[in-house]
């Protein structure tokens, strides 16, 4: 598996954003980073993000920690991967990931 880094791909797999693709832009600590779609790319706004709640992709582009919106929509089209970004993703649950809990 990829590892958790600045500019690496990522697919949401939980929310209402879930199945859409987005981009590591900052790491907070051991379990939250900053994540962007952008939201006018692939519908990702601007957020924290639980990294057991996103998937990586072996996708990477070149940013840098903290990159605008703008800065990260240029990477991607230069790397040919806005069309690939819009793309969405479904998403199948495991068991267990929905918190059910045994009666």
């Amino acid at each position: 598996m990829p590892a958790i880094e600045v500019g690496r791909l990522c697919v949401k797999l939980r929310g209402r954003e879930a199945g859409r693709k987005c981009v590591i832009v900052d790491i907070i600590d051991d379990n939250f980073v900053l994540i962007t779609g952008p939201k006018d790319v692939s519908g990702v706004k601007r957020r924290r993000a639980n990294i057991n709640h996103i998937e990586v992709l072996p996708y990477k582009i070149d940013i840098e920690p903290g990159a605008s919106d703008e800065e990260v929509k240029r990477k991607l089209e230069e790397a040919g991967l806005l069309e690939f970004m819009r793309e969405r993703v479904r998403v199948e649950l495991k068991p267990g990931m929905m918190g059910a809990r045994s009666s």
